[in-house]
């Protein structure tokens, strides 16, 4: 029991000197402003997989056709993923004429392989003319600074990689204000990850890199049985090539907007499709700190489910991390959510505390027996 209490009492100790070095690697990372009279010379290609978004596509190229970028200097690539709906249609149709549409079905049967996202990222930059690709998803929306913000960092940083913020909005239910609060918390942990050198994440539904480096490190090649992945796993890549290559964009008119889960399987598929394919990263650092922040939680769960063998020692020690982990998280979620001008997700704090905690425990533990998963439809692993 004394040993259960001590590494309970590490692991907290940990999680908070993570989250306290995430504040401090974030609040070291400029704020980045367009420069005055910048004038943009990168083409872009911007890429999108898009799976049955019918309901989706639209306001996605409403977003991009309003860019407040030279429209002769980027194209907008989508990639039809064997939709089941008018996905396709919805996208011909639409008045934006820079737009190339890639059906994959043309080249690959729905049920040939496992990476199909993968599959119509690399179909799509063997017909990019871009200099630089940036990935985003067709559930997302972005604001007209979006893509002038993304150039103006890579031209004056000369990044190989720029990773920048994902938000949920339009939020309905307790599940999906929980779901905006704790992406923010990952926004800043991201940023600071880049900044700090010691935890390199990122996010495929805004992510920008060079088409030349995407091919200098193989790109997928390695992993392309993964089903996602498209985003980390080539972050690693690059960042095993160029060490000091990598960005973070910190800005708000640079992030994506996209939508929470709305209800627990989805929420439940997502998250195991996440946790996954941890175990194959090679950072060790990644692998450490996603083990402390689960086994604080695991600490927390099994202290409450052998409460009634020791109730004074155990009900200590879940006070200890509860108040522990839910100080830390409380000093940079304020700070997050500050930033990207959702305070009002605080009022979600102490609820999702505990959603939180659970999550982690949960999907964490179930990461280790399932390796099958739904997304999109489709089985995969």
């Amino acid at each position: 029991m004394n040993i259960f209490i001590a590494l309970s009492i590490f692991f907290t100790l940990a999680y908070i000197v993570i989250i306290f070095y995430a504040m401090r690697g974030w609040r070291l990372l400029e704020e980045w402003k367009i420069p005055k009279g910048f004038t943009p010379s990168t083409p872009v290609s911007i890429v999108v997989a898009a799976r049955n978004e019918a309901e989706n596509i639209s306001a996605l190229l409403n977003s991009l056709q309003f860019q407040k970028y030279p429209q002769d200097l980027f194209e907008v690539i989508i990639v039809d993923d064997h939709s089941e709906d008018d996905t396709v249609s919805i996208a011909k149709k639409h008045s934006f004429i820079r737009k190339k549409i890639i059906l994959l079905s043309e080249y690959i049967q729905n049920k040939e392989r496992y990476s199909f996202k993968k599959a119509a990222i690399e179909f799509a930059l063997k017909n990019a003319t871009g200099k630089l690709i940036i990935t985003t998803d067709a559930d997302c929306t972005m604001k007209p600074e979006w893509l002038m913000n993304f150039v103006s960092f890579y031209e004056k940083n000369d990044y190989k990689m720029i990773a920048a913020p994902v938000n949920f909005h339009k939020e309905t239910n307790l599940l999906e204000k929980f779901q905006s609060l704790d992406f923010i918390g990952m926004m800043g942990v991201t940023g600071a990850g880049i900044k700090n050198r010691f935890m390199r994440m990122c996010n495929g539904a805004n992510l920008a890199y060079e088409k030349e480096v995407f091919y200098e490190v193989d790109g997928f090649e390695g992993n392309e049985e993964k089903a996602s992945g498209d985003d980390m796993f080539l972050m690693h890549k690059i960042v095993e090539k160029y060490p000091e290559g990598i960005g973070f964009l910190k800005q708000k008119e640079a992030t994506v907007f996209t939508y929470a889960k709305p209800d627990v399987k989805s929420f439940y598929q997502q998250r195991l499709r996440w946790a996954t394919k941890n175990a194959d990263y090679d950072d060790l650092r990644v692998l450490l700190i996603n083990a402390v922040v689960f086994f604080t939680c695991f600490c927390f769960f099994t202290s409450i489910i052998f409460l009634v063998f020791s109730p004074l020692l155990l009900g200590i020690n879940i006070l200890i991390i509860l108040i522990g982990k839910g100080v830390a998280d409380y000093f940079f979620l304020s700070k997050m959510s500050h930033f990207f001008g959702r305070k009002d997700l605080m009022k979600m704090f102490f609820p999702s505390l505990l959603m939180h905690t659970t999550y982690i425990f949960t999907i964490g533990m179930a990461a280790n027996f399932i390796k099958k998963y739904e997304w999109k439809g489709r089985k995969v692993k």
